[in-house]
């Protein structure tokens, strides 16, 4: 089959089957041969920062000169996104190669009267056959929705398990608290492995903790007092650590969001516990100076950046991340239907100044309307609310009337990747 053909068979699954339970993902790996069963598996799971810590785990691994496979969800731009090795993605050969071999197992399975993968175990298999095939020694995977019932949970084995901070999202499938979120996230927690999770709340804390105690599991959290946010210079967040492992020097991250030293933060300490006193932390360092993860408060024009905060807590901390500098802004954005967009528009127009709103409805099934959305915003601020019908006419819209300004859009992956795309296509 070509590239082509490939993704469109991909994007076709969930015409054609349903979920399936982790059993059912752990029998598809053993007709793919068990791939991870040799692989150092780093699981992460959480509500925001779980593909900023993946980035961060992946790049000082190969820092240490690791050989690493990256398991990420969603892709913005591209399929092969998902999918890294060694910190670059599969081309378009070596994807489809890895499809086929995948797609033969799956044909095997079918005929022995077993259901067709989902979406995201094929690409996971996908990811578990590229890993083994490129001989990696550590995979780094992310959850792709809760973790309990995750098909990355079919990992069995992990060397660790990082859990994110906790918000409420997604509740329709993880449930209305905190708590319950925690739970599922939890999920991820396998017998005796070691625990690393970002301080959130003291009810999904507590919940985490629980968990990790059933399972005789050894339980860190990394405090918000492990380090110290110094600044904002040249586009890149400084900060400095509260631990003397780390020396006195201050780290930087090539991003301006405040969660962002958090999310590294709990990276370090998983790295600090697999290599210790044989660790690098001047290499760390300087992997993460250099390491650059796309949809997370990136410039991809002059002054235009796209973020993918798509839920309340990631808009908090994007709104907390915007320079107070007397610079004008202009947001674009949009957002899914089964969001609480309310309060995310309410946290915009409340918390960070913006003359300009433009507002637009993202290409999916999911998309809330854009009128919707104006109406909303037109509650909360009496700054010009422009809406436009889709993403490329609101992109034009403002950027016409940049002026000097900020273009920043966020609310939805989806509007991040459909934006970066635009980009490209213009570049």
């Amino acid at each position: 089959m070509t590239y082509k053909e490939t993704v469109k068979y991909i994007l076709d699954i969930p015409r054609f089957t349903k979920k399936n339970d982790a059993e059912h993902t752990r029998t598809f790996l053993e007709y793919l041969g068990s791939p991870l069963e040799h692989i150092r598996v780093l699981h992460v799971a959480g509500t925001n920062g779980k593909g900023s810590v993946c980035a961060y785990l992946d790049g000082m691994l190969r820092s240490e000169g690791k050989r690493t496979g990256l398991f990420t969800s969603p892709h913005l731009v591209k399929i092969n996104e998902r999918i890294a090795v060694n910190g670059v993605q599969l081309s378009d050969e070596q994807f489809c190669r890895v499809f086929e071999r995948t797609r033969k197992a799956v044909q095997l399975m079918e005929e022995d009267g077993l259901p067709h993968p989902t979406f995201f175990e094929f690409l996971f298999g996908m990811a578990a056959v590229a890993f083994e095939e490129a001989d990696v020694e550590y995979a780094v995977l992310e959850t792709g929705l809760g973790g309990r019932l995750d098909a990355t949970s079919a990992a069995r084995h992990p060397l660790v398990c990082v859990i994110t901070s906790i918000g409420l999202d997604h509740m329709e499938y993880l449930g209305n608290t905190l708590e319950e979120i925690a739970g599922e996230k939890a999920g991820i927690i396998r017998d005796k492995a070691p625990v690393f999770y970002a301080q959130t709340d003291e009810r999904s804390d507590r919940v985490i903790e629980r968990i990790a105690e059933e399972q005789g599991s050894f339980c860190k959290k990394i405090g918000k007092d492990a380090f110290e946010i110094l600044g904002i210079e040249d586009k890149h967040i400084a900060f400095s650590c509260s631990s003397a492992y780390y020396g006195n020097t201050t780290w930087r991250l090539n991003n301006t969001g405040v969660c962002q030293p958090g999310n590294a933060m709990l990276a370090m300490e998983v790295m600090r516990y697999l290599f210790g006193e044989k660790g690098h932390p001047d290499k760390w360092r300087a992997a993460l100076k250099d390491l650059k993860w796309a949809g997370r408060m990136e410039e991809i024009l002059p002054d235009v950046y796209v973020d993918g905060a798509h839920n309340i807590s990631a808009v908090e901390a994007f709104v907390q991340s915007v320079p107070r500098d007397g610079r004008e802004n202009i947001v674009l954005f949009s957002a899914a239907e089964d969001k609480d967009h309310r309060k995310m528009v309410e946290c915009l127009c409340r918390g960070m100044a913006s003359d300009m709103f433009v507002v637009t409805h993202i290409d999916s099934l999911r998309g809330a309307q854009a009128e919707t959305l104006g109406e909303i915003f037109r509650q909360y601020t009496e700054q010009p609310v422009i809406v436009r019908a889709s993403v490329q006419e609101a992109l034009a819209f403002a950027l016409e009337n940049q002026n000097g300004r900020r273009i920043y859009c966020l609310g939805s992956l989806y509007l991040t990747g459909a934006i970066k795309e635009l980009i490209q296509e213009v570049v």
